[in-house]
Formats: C-alpha cells, structure tokens, sequence
C-alpha cells in the first residue's frame, strides 16, 4: 500500500536459483487482496485441518479456485468441493490471479496459470512445519506465495529435508516465488510473533496460488 510505504520502492531479493522474494511487490492490491479473502471466507470459512497423521493444523485454512487443497485422515489432495458443504469453492478474486500472474513473470516464470489459491490464517504462536509443495501433477509451474499482515520468519531449505534451512523474515506485501530447480525446495514458517499490523492487525495470512494441473 503506497500510504504504508510512500518511499519503499518494490525490489527483487534473490535466495537460490529458482527462488526470489518480490519486496513488497503486492502493496498497490493489499487492500483488494483483503477484500478478496474477506469475501473467500464468507463462502468457505476457515477452518483447521487435520493431516493424515491425526494432528490438528495450527494454521486456518480455505481455498478458492477451480480446486481447493485439502488435508485429513484420508492425505493431502486437490478437490473441486469444500468438504464442509460439498459445495464448489469460490471463484478465485481477479486481484489473486493478476497478482499472481504478475510475480511470476517478473521472478522468470511467464504462462502462470494458477487454478488453485489456499488461503492461510496465522495467529500468534502458529506455524506450518518444513514441507514441500508436491501435491501438484505440473510441476514446472512455480509456487507463488504472498504475505499479509504480521512479519514471519519464512523457513527455506534444499531438495532434502536434511539441508541447511535459512530463516528470511517476510513482511506485508513481500511475495515469494520459487520454481525450476527449487520446486520441491522444503519449506515452512516459524510461528509467528504477536503483533498489531495497522491494516490487517493481529494476524498473518498467506495466499499460496498453485497450478495443479489436475484439470489438465
């Protein structure tokens, strides 16, 4: 938002070959980006997950998009209808895909189609382990990831899960984009600080645009 940042100009931050940090890329949409995710969650509330092991998801999460991308008992999977109501997820906001588009094109991916938008919510103290983006059948189409709200401490590691993890503190507005040979890079936020944003307040969500390529 150009009232938040009136002299902080967007830049690139590169971190390994495949992967860069767009600073503070989305901050002309941050408020339709807002907006787009009030509107999701009114259709498809949020909710905390369970993985396939049993355990409760710190982090809310909903989707929109021709597929959403869920978790539970039963693994992790794209599926066309919110398992709440088995109704179609909501359509994806025009301000997601554009933006989307957008950062991955400037980060060298042109032809980013993304199908699917997973909407996460952080509160303090929640966090998202060390994993990869895998669930995908294209997986030459890369991860478009944006942050909203209260600073994170983004975790970035290697093809294993063994590799050295940098930690880069993400802040409003940041976008992070990795594909190529960083695709299956592991990755995961530490849990997140308290804090008071002046536009979002309390809280941290993530938008993850992803191509599934299931509709292919």
């Amino acid at each position: 938002m150009t009232d938040l940042f009136p002299d902080d100009e967007p830049w690139v931050e590169p971190v390994t070959p495949g992967a860069v940090i767009l600073r503070r890329f989305a901050r002309g949409c941050a408020r339709e980006l807002l907006a787009g995710i009030d509107a999701v969650a009114a259709r498809a509330p949020f909710r905390q997950m369970q993985t396939p092991g049993g355990f409760t998801m710190s982090v809310a999460m909903t989707s929109c998009g021709a597929l959403g991308w869920v978790t539970d008992r039963q693994g992790y999977r794209y599926q066309p209808r919110d398992p709440q109501d088995l109704q179609p997820w909501p359509l994806m906001p025009p301000a997601f895909l554009t933006l989307g588009q957008q950062a991955a094109e400037s980060a060298g991916f042109p032809g980013f189609m993304p199908d699917s938008c997973l909407i996460n919510r952080y509160l303090p103290g929640a966090r998202m382990a060390l994993h990869q983006d895998k669930d995908e059948r294209d997986l030459r189409a890369p991860i478009v990831s944006v942050s909203l709200g209260l600073t994170a401490r983004f975790l970035f590691g290697g093809l294993s899960r063994r590799d050295p993890v940098r930690q880069i503190p993400l802040e409003h507005c940041d976008v992070v984009v990795w594909g190529g040979p960083a695709r299956l890079a592991y990755h995961g936020i530490m849990p997140v600080r308290p804090g008071e944003h002046p536009l979002v307040g309390g809280v941290r969500y993530n938008l993850t645009l992803r191509q599934s390529g299931k509709n292919e």
